[in-house]
């Protein structure tokens, strides 16, 4: 079933969440990967990046148990204003990417080591235009680049990864600079920690936090860093 047909019959789902056992894997594994030789320079003040590897209820559910993250923000990346909405863009035809845009802190967190997490527990970087049961190119693997430092370390990262074939294919991911970055509706932010159960959720993005918990506990934090909570705060 599509996320889309998922995600508008909630309520219905979760009598079936609670008859059957929630799975104990992700639709896409993680892979151990080395750390970027190439990083970022030392910066203070938040930084930004913005990155899309398939469906943003997941992406950002990672995102929002790292340390060093601010906020968190489920959006579109890759399109215009005026067909930045969850209908329109699931089309696919509308060149946006569900995205996430990452506000962090860089003396707790570098931009490598969230590049790291996104190709390491976030998504599959082989897939093309697809992650999982989610097909399109709106679930594109993507980095949308705030500055020529970041495009540097993303570039030379996958070329890293590609040429130490810590992956079983080759890395997909496109990166270009950002030009705008739209925030998703209100029912889509921190959606995961909202739905734990529901099956899309339980079957492909609960393990991706459990995989950050295990594979970077030096930069996993139990409580989430919500949207919710960041509007409340302002």
């Amino acid at each position: 079933m599509r996320r889309t047909a998922l995600a508008s019959l909630l309520a219905a789902t979760t009598a079936l969440t609670l008859a059957f056992a929630v799975p104990s894997r992700a639709a896409e594994d993680a892979v151990v990967i080395p750390a970027p030789t190439v990083d970022a320079s030392p910066a203070t003040g938040i930084q930004t990046a913005v990155i899309a590897g398939g469906c943003f209820w997941g992406v950002q559910g990672v995102f929002q148990h790292t340390a060093g993250v601010v906020n968190a923000v489920s959006g579109y990346a890759g399109g215009t204003k005026a067909t930045a909405d969850y209908q329109t863009v699931s089309s696919g035809r509308t060149g946006h990417a569900e995205s996430v845009e990452i506000k962090f802190d860089p003396k707790k967190i570098s931009y490598g080591k969230i590049l790291q997490i996104y190709f390491s527990v976030a998504h599959d970087p082989t897939q093309l235009n697809r992650q999982g049961p989610d097909s399109g190119t709106q679930y594109r693997s993507a980095i949308f680049t705030t500055s020529d430092e970041q495009k540097k370390v993303a570039e030379a990262y996958i070329a890293q990864l590609n040429g130490a074939k810590v992956f079983s294919k080759p890395i997909v991911t496109k990166v270009g600079a950002l030009e705008a970055f739209y925030p998703a509706e209100a029912y889509h932010q921190d959606y995961l920690t909202l739905h734990p159960n529901q099956p899309y959720i339980a079957y492909n993005d609960i393990p991706k936090v459990e995989n950050l918990k295990k594979l970077f506990a030096d930069n996993y934090i139990e409580k989430p860093t919500l949207v919710s909570a960041s509007k409340a705060t302002n």
